[in-house]
């Protein structure tokens, strides 16, 4: 269980979906009193953002930064107290609005931040003696994230509103998933991922580039829209920015559009979360400049969509990689992944016009189907990530190629 990174970090993101997600329906139905500090809603978005996705990147971190860096994983001893101190984080939130006024959220404070200080600590060396330093871009998001959760938590102290942090950090969020899914999407793309197995071809060219003057130029339009909706809030100013970064993930979408050897379920799966992105974007500039749509409507295409559907798909392919197995070829991935998008669209008409006489049930309905995904990935790689390796070999290595020979996995 706690041979690699990604082994606990992926159980724990896969199975506190579907918890999370009906303890918020069960509250937003009226049938749960959830009485946190700052809401039940400012709870709701922090579990899923700092709970459920920072379980997903603390995973794919510890596995991939490694890998690409060519320096040692995590032992077991730091694993196990980063794993600590992202389950005390959970259950002192969950605490915070039932035991006495005096601790309040400082344990969840204090815990969540030791995560992402543990995290950082872990990885920084690894990120700065890269003698390029290709990969830093992870610390730098991944501190601003810990700067953000410092923010959640003193705007509930301050009497603010938290909310805002959140959606601040749902942009940064969007910029790991372009930067983490850029070097793992070559070699999907590219047929790498399969050199090596039995029955596919040897791959001698390289038709798909993540390339950086368009990911950069994503990633800084996000992050302009992500700002000005902070300091702006849902102004016709915030609506353009989000256009533009809608038309900017647009044009890195070109970058994918090589033919054939996008059509393998992995390949779609990272691709669509681009699609995702974009979209929620451009439902996000039509809301703000007076569409008859909600918000929430491209707020959750960024989240239960991109989001959940990037996370999905990583742990899809990393939990397979690194254990030393095929990656599963079973129907059920790409029925869990339509499943996740068809929630994402779902959840998008209850807050679009004329659908939104049917909230309640369409967001019920988003909800469990969302959730169920996340369980059927949980019921499905539970003794793929708690099992041992079956290739023969140890620790966090990828798979042998025909001929015993490393090939190419993640990166």
């Amino acid at each position: 269980m706690l041979m690699c990174g990604f082994r606990p970090f992926f159980l724990l993101a896969a199975a506190s979906a579907p918890p999370l997600m009906v303890l918020w329906l069960l509250a937003w139905h009226g049938w749960l009193p959830l009485i946190m500090p700052g809401g039940a809603l400012a709870w709701h978005g922090h579990e899923l953002i700092f709970g459920l996705v920072t379980a997903a990147i603390a995973g794919f971190a510890l596995t991939a930064i490694p890998e690409f860096t060519h320096t040692e994983p995590i032992n077991r001893r730091r694993l196990l107290v980063l794993v600590v101190l992202w389950l005390l984080a959970r259950a002192c939130y969950a605490l915070a609005g039932i035991w006495p006024s005096l601790p309040g959220l400082w344990p969840a404070a204090i815990c969540n931040l030791a995560l992402w200080l543990g995290l950082l600590w872990q990885l920084t060396p690894s990120l700065w003696h890269d003698p390029q330093r290709q990969h830093i871009s992870f610390f730098l998001i991944m501190a601003i994230l810990a700067s953000l959760q410092i923010g959640f938590f003193s705007a509930i102290w301050l009497q603010q509103d938290p909310l805002a942090w959140l959606r601040l950090a749902t942009g940064a969020i969007m910029m790991l998933i372009i930067v983490a899914t850029s070097r793992v999407s070559m070699a999907v793309v590219n047929g790498l991922i399969e050199q090596g197995r039995p029955g596919e071809p040897e791959i001698d060219e390289v038709g798909y580039l993540a390339r950086p003057p368009r990911r950069n130029l994503a990633i800084f339009a996000i992050g302009v829209c992500s700002v000005t909706e902070f300091g702006l809030g849902q102004d016709v100013i915030t609506g353009w920015t989000a256009l533009a970064a809608a038309a900017a993930m647009l044009n890195l979408l070109n970058d994918w559009h090589v033919g054939r050897a996008l059509f393998t379920r992995w390949a779609l799966m990272l691709y669509a979360s681009y699609w995702l992105i974009a979209l929620g974007y451009g439902l996000l500039g039509a809301a703000w400049l007076g569409a008859g749509l909600l918000p929430s409507a491209g707020r959750h295409l960024l989240m239960a969509g991109a989001m959940g559907l990037s996370i999905f798909a990583i742990m899809a392919l990393v939990g397979r990689i690194h254990t030393g197995r095929w990656l599963d070829r079973r129907p059920w991935l790409i029925l869990a992944a339509l499943g996740l998008v068809l929630a994402a669209v779902v959840r998008v008409l209850a807050g679009v016009g004329p659908f939104m006489v049917w909230m309640q049930p369409l967001l019920t309905l988003s909800g469990l189907i969302w959730a169920g995904c996340f369980g059927i990935y949980l019921l499905l790689s539970w003794t793929v990530l708690s099992g041992p390796r079956t290739d023969g070999q140890t620790g966090c290595a990828e798979p042998l190629r025909q001929g015993n020979t490393a090939h190419g996995g993640c990166g």
